[in-house]
């Protein structure tokens, strides 16, 4: 326009603005009023949404305000396409995060929902958020004039160079995403390395796995040597367990108040000890003549790897105090050993602790 900027454009292009940030602040305590709705549902879906909306619909509304006031004011053709052109620019720019935010948001509530998928793997919500924030980079550059036709060309050209560059990188990222789909590992799984790590798994990522030890250290695995490393997952096919307590009683016992006395303890710390399983059959297999005992194992039936240590410590607590009130007997190892004295040999037996004793005071 070439007419003279009057104080009717001005009233007016303010009139605008004013529009646009009453209408963004209206817009901010519907979509707050709608929050609180949406976290009242279960799914969690809504409440992502919501948010992103949240600061989609006021920027939107500020930027239309804008828009409307330069349209009103004289400016010339150049400079109402440059303002024009840069309120696309702030509008895509906000969409994008906003889009980015909405889909990883969607992608993060549908893991978690889902038993067997990552559920706090961030692997895919990563992905997902990189995704779309290079679509939105492409839209603005294209917005702005520039041919993204060179830029791909270019990109893929240097791809194999990245490619190579990044070896590693991609190597863990693609060792990530094939643990995930397979299905081997997920957050949650208590996992042993057979290089000795152990804890469960936090989080797998584009680089790593991170592992919590129950020592509450975090140790970090890179996902292609979790590809290659022998593993056991304890959590899967099923979370329950089956722990083995090795006992013993001497020769003297009898086997069937044994056995009697040992599943009432096995019965009690079953439905009494948090992390024991109620519905856990009592089973008990004598195995081995020692040489000072019977040996026999005592099967117990935990919820997870973690409560086994729970259970044990009390298993072997109420079955000492009890063998003690039934007069049962868990006798020391002992060991013949042979005393020479001139040209004799006299045959002598000595527990562990005294051959211990000796050998400490030799």
């Amino acid at each position: 326009m070439n007419r003279a900027l009057t104080l009717d454009d001005l009233v007016l292009a303010g009139i605008a603005l004013a529009a646009g940030l009453v209408l963004a602040f209206l817009s901010r305590m519907l979509l707050r009023w709608l929050a609180k709705h949406a976290k009242r549902t279960r799914w969690s879906g809504d409440d992502v949404i919501v948010d992103a909306l949240r600061s989609v619909i006021p920027w939107a509304a500020i930027a239309a305000g804008a828009a409307a006031a330069a349209a009103v004011l004289p400016l010339t053709r150049t400079i109402q396409q440059h303002v024009n052109q840069i309120l696309q620019v702030w509008l895509i720019f906000v969409v994008t995060l906003s889009a980015a935010r909405v889909i990883a948001g969607l992608v993060r509530s549908v893991t978690q929902s889902r038993s067997g998928v990552a559920g706090s793997a961030t692997i895919f919500v990563n992905i997902t958020r990189v995704l779309v924030l290079a679509i939105g980079f492409l839209v603005v550059l294209q917005t702005l004039g520039i041919s993204i036709a060179p830029l791909l060309t270019a990109l893929g050209v240097g791809g194999l160079a990245v490619a190579l560059a990044l070896q590693d990188t991609l190597a863990n990222l693609f060792a990530g995403i094939h643990i995930l789909a397979s299905k081997t590992v997920q957050p949650g799984d208590y996992i042993r390395l057979s290089s000795g790590e152990e804890g469960y798994v936090v989080d797998i990522n584009w680089r790593q796995t991170t592992v919590r030890q129950l020592s509450n250290n975090l140790v970090v695995v890179p996902n292609g040597q979790l590809a290659k490393t022998n593993m056991t997952n304890y959590t899967r096919p099923e979370q329950r367990l089956t722990v083995l307590v090795q006992v013993g009683v001497s020769y003297d016992s009898d086997l069937d108040h044994v056995e009697r006395v040992t599943a009432e303890v096995v019965a009690e710390v079953m439905t009494g000890i948090t992390g024991a399983v109620p519905d856990h059959e009592p089973a008990i297999r004598f195995h081995t003549f020692g040489d000072s005992r019977i040996g026999f194992t005592v099967i117990l039936g935990v919820g997870e790897f973690s409560d086994q240590y729970r259970v044990k410590h009390e298993f072997i607590k109420r079955l000492h105090r009890r063998y003690r009130e039934e007069g049962i007997r868990i006798p020391a190892p002992t060991r013949t050993v042979a005393l020479q004295q001139g040209a004799a040999v006299i045959p002598h037996q000595r527990s562990g602790d005294d051959l211990r004793e000796q050998s400490s005071s030799g």
